[in-house]
């Protein structure tokens, strides 16, 4: 019987790359994003269900939620979704921290209230994609770190709550990854392949935590490049 993954931010990125996982993995996934346009592996797919929605209409996605998982056990909730703005902290717009708060920490506190009672029903899984800027000062990018530091803090504390029930919840802490969250932000991955993460890389990690021995729980799991290289946009 395939198990059943919620997953945001499924449409792109590291999202879509961890749902082309999910499915090898034989799950049926719900994946949220705003644009499949550039996901046809993924829509081509009949164990894939894309929901296109704006993640931060709380009340539709309320609904989409308890009709997804209305009568159907739920084995994973993996919150992917995230945007970043960089720069100083006073040049940032209160539309873009709040944007931040939201997307990155607000979404995935209501997506895990929505579906822990589910989740404990069949002892699932909650990954939580967060950033290595969680465990580190973050000049140019504070906002943005202190919501995935919100997020680290967050998942130890539902993992507390909830692992009598046999629930398990882990953050992963990428280093950069050749995505599009920098679109926003001055700097970007270097091209040097040592130097960067790939979606393909955390996608990687996803399948070692949940093919994990079922008796242990890797609560945190931090991907890095092996060098530390950025390069400016021009």
């Amino acid at each position: 019987m395939k198990k059943t993954a919620i997953v945001t931010g499924a449409s792109s990125g590291i999202g879509k790359a961890i749902c082309a996982t999910l499915l090898q993995m034989d799950y049926e996934i719900y994946g949220f994003g705003r644009d499949f346009s550039d996901a046809s592996l993924l829509t081509e797919n009949s164990a894939f269900h894309k929901v296109e929605m704006d993640l931060l209409e709380t009340g539709k996605l309320e609904n989409e939620i308890r009709s997804i998982s209305k009568g159907r056990s739920i084995d994973l909730l993996l919150n992917c979704a995230g945007v970043g703005y960089y720069g100083l902290h006073e040049e940032l717009s209160t539309k873009a921290i709040s944007e931040m708060v939201r997307v990155n920490l607000e979404v995935p506190m209501i997506l895990t209230n929505l579906l822990l009672r589910k989740l404990k029903e069949s002892q699932g899984t909650i990954l939580n994609i967060a950033s290595i800027t969680a465990n580190q000062n973050n000049p140019h990018g504070a906002a943005y770190g202190a919501t995935k530091a919100g997020l680290q803090s967050f998942s130890r504390s539902v993992f507390d709550e909830a692992r009598k029930h046999g629930v398990k919840v882990t953050t992963i802490l990428p280093d950069m990854t050749d995505t599009n969250l920098y679109r926003n932000a001055d700097f970007t991955c270097s091209k040097d392949e040592d130097a960067r993460l790939l979606p393909e890389d955390i996608a990687h990690a996803v399948r070692h935590i949940l093919e994990a021995d079922p008796h242990l729980v890797i609560t945190e799991y931090t991907v890095r490049p092996q060098l530390h290289r950025i390069e400016k946009k021009n």
